[in-house]
């Protein structure tokens, strides 16, 4: 795997690992990390499903306002450069990655960490996670994909609640409120978050990757034309070798070994 500044990228059997690795900051986010990781899945190699994790004792902090990136002269142009160029393509490119991702949250996930956090199909996190738009404690909105994502998870009362309020959301009451997977001792969510993005990977990579598409599809379209998408999806999905492998499986009785094909 390639060297970074910002993540680590190990490739652990056909999960690619991506660790957000700046401890000492709470792993906050200058620009380039986005950067980073929208080069790392940007080429895969063949791995069949991605997990983002935070080094240290926190997932992500949110952007680095600290780091100079985005203050200088003109902070607001700066800010607004870096949204469109980096952070913003880096969510597109997980929104349309054509494998499963799964989060491993403990700490805080907040500001656009909250959003990449969220972002991934599984968000699987520590009792010591928490949630937090913090945005309207220093007079900004939600950036990220935050204003679209949210709503769709936990409802618009919820989703202004979190944004209006800046309050932390809680891992107990996040799962509560449908916003992710499942909540884990923290001693547990490393190994947790893994065998569950291990088993994704075990599984039939296309289908996998097509539901994911058809979901985010769904949201903006109809009835009728999100059937169309199914019947297009279940055309690429039959002609699998993997779809092949799973009908075989069935009429044998057995459990299927899919191969990402």
């Amino acid at each position: 795997m390639m060297a970074y500044e910002h993540i680590l990228a190990e490739r652990r059997g056909d999960v690619l690992v991506l660790t957000l690795n700046r401890p000492e900051r709470l792993n906050a986010a200058p620009p380039e990390m986005f950067v980073e990781l929208r080069g790392a899945i940007g080429n895969l190699d063949g791995a069949r499903a991605v997990l983002v994790t935070g080094a240290g004792r926190a997932f992500c902090s949110g952007a680095d306002l600290a780091g100079g990136a985005l203050g200088g002269d003109d902070p607001a142009g700066a800010t607004y450069l870096a949204l469109t160029e980096s952070y913003n393509p880096t969510m597109a490119a997980f929104a349309d990655l054509a494998v499963p991702v799964v989060s491993a949250v403990r700490g805080p996930a907040a500001g656009i960490g909250c959003s990449l956090a969220l972002a991934a199909d599984f968000c699987v996190a520590s009792d010591t996670a928490y949630f937090l738009q913090a945005f309207v404690n220093i007079g900004l909105v939600p950036d990220g994909g935050a204003s679209w994502m949210l709503p769709r998870l936990v409802g618009k009362a919820r989703a202004t609640e979190m944004m209006m309020l800046g309050e932390r959301v809680l891992a107990p009451r996040a799962l509560e409120w449908g916003m992710i997977h499942r909540v884990v001792v923290d001693e547990a969510l490393d190994e947790e978050a893994f065998a569950l993005a291990e088993r994704l990977a075990a599984g039939p990579t296309m289908a996998l990757g097509l539901m994911k598409r058809g979901l985010n599809h769904s949201f903006e379209n109809g009835y009728e034309a999100t059937m169309l998408r199914e019947a297009e999806n279940q055309r690429a999905a039959r002609g699998s070798a993997d779809s092949m492998e799973g009908g075989m499986a069935f009429l044998q009785k057995r459990k299927p070994a899919f191969k990402g094909a």
